[in-house]
């Protein structure tokens, strides 16, 4: 039933796109467990002239009202590199997106997704996805298991009804995305122990820290493994080069050497594993806020991040290489040698990897064999546009 109070504005300059950056804020205050993320960090993201993600995507974004009120938002967006996919891959011709979804009432859901919809049939979508908030590398899916608990670093956390306010829309699950819990002051399972020390025993193999001073390199090795790594799966758009540029700005900050590993075959880099410490612990002792103290907080907690949960957000190994002994091998190099480093220099007792494909068969199994477990899941829904 349509609520003829609710009014929908569609958002197209740089105040409205604070706005939106701030009603976003104020809905994610309510929810239990969630992390205030930086304003001027979010204000980017949606920002065309400073995100290269809309060197080859165009969004709209949506504020509904009631009674004078700011009442709920959502973006619809296309992504030119994902009609480039092939449609097994979860994309391809005709596949728009909604993301940044939140609403006071299911009224308002209704009347957000009614319009995100209408904005992607006049684009020629057919068909939508969502949320996702706005790249897959970003935030996305719906976090439907995981509520009780604080998210890690670039994780969304949203409240549990908004998952029958979509399924209430016409929407259905299209993928469902995994996080693993671990403890990692605990030593691997002897399996897995056996494995490491078949590696360190492969002359053709070197497990090594990043290299901050040459960090571009660095980088650009790290997203060109990944291009070719993730080409296949479900959900895969590729980095552009200006992204790759943007991401190595941008994850500097975070980087400590002795948790972000390259895996060399024959010394040519061939895998890697990324680990950042969970950002969202000083986010939330400074509320968010940079000034005026704020930056003199995080800069300290950067510089030694001691117990921090850490979360491992990517890894990789190329195609030509997986299902294979050596890649098995270099993945628990990499897994053990940082587990061991952020224990025993940092301090930390937790860590999460993910997220994870719920069909992604190696890296399940990779979570499995170390001992960790389930303990966030997001799903992405997808709906027809008739």
């Amino acid at each position: 039933m349509i609520d003829a109070q609710i009014s929908i504005e569609a958002i197209n300059d740089k105040r409205g796109r604070a706005r939106f950056v701030d009603l976003g804020r104020d809905f994610a205050s309510r929810v239990e467990h969630s992390v205030p993320q930086l304003r001027s960090e979010r204000i980017e993201l949606v920002s065309p002239q400073k995100n290269p993600f809309f060197e080859h995507a165009q969004a709209q974004f949506f504020i509904a009202h009631r009674a004078g009120k700011e009442v709920g938002r959502i973006s619809a967006h296309i992504d030119e590199l994902a009609l480039e996919m092939r449609p097994e891959q979860g994309f391809g011709p005709g596949s728009g997106m909604f993301g940044y979804f939140d609403a006071e009432d299911e009224a308002v859901a209704q009347a957000l997704l009614d319009k995100a919809e209408e904005w992607l049939k006049d684009q020629g979508m057919t068909r939508v996805l969502g949320p996702i908030s706005m790249a897959m590398w970003e935030e996305p899916g719906l976090l439907t298991k995981g509520q009780d608990h604080a998210p890690m670093i670039m994780m969304g956390h949203h409240p549990a009804h908004y998952r029958s306010w979509i399924a209430d829309a016409g929407y259905s699950p299209a993928k469902t995305l995994y996080t693993y819990d671990l403890d990692i002051s605990k030593a691997f399972p002897p399996i897995v122990q056996r494995i490491v020390k078949s590696g360190e025993r492969n002359a053709r193999i070197n497990v090594r820290p990043v290299n901050k001073k040459r960090w571009d390199e660095e980088v650009e090795a790290i997203l060109s493994i990944l291009n070719d790594a993730w080409s296949d799966n479900w959900g895969f758009v590729p980095f552009t080069p200006h992204e790759v540029e943007h991401a190595g700005k941008q994850l500097k900050p975070v980087i400590h050497e002795e948790l972000n590993m390259i895996g060399e075959v024959d010394g040519r880099p061939v895998a890697f594993m990324l680990t950042f410490p969970d950002l969202n612990e000083p986010l939330a002792d400074i509320k968010g806020k940079l000034l005026p103290f704020g930056w003199f907080k995080m800069l300290r907690w950067l510089r030694n991040p001691k117990g921090a949960g850490m979360r491992v957000p990517l890894m990789g190994v190329l195609k030509e290489f997986q299902n294979s002994r050596l890649a098995s091998q270099l993945a628990f190099m990499m897994i053990s040698e940082i587990r061991k480093q952020a224990h025993e220099k940092f301090g930390s007792v937790r860590g999460e990897v993910g997220w994870v494909l719920e069909d992604n068969q190696g890296m399940v199994a990779i979570a499995d064999a170390i001992g960790s477990s389930i303990n966030r899941e997001y799903v992405i829904f997808e709906k027809a546009l008739t």
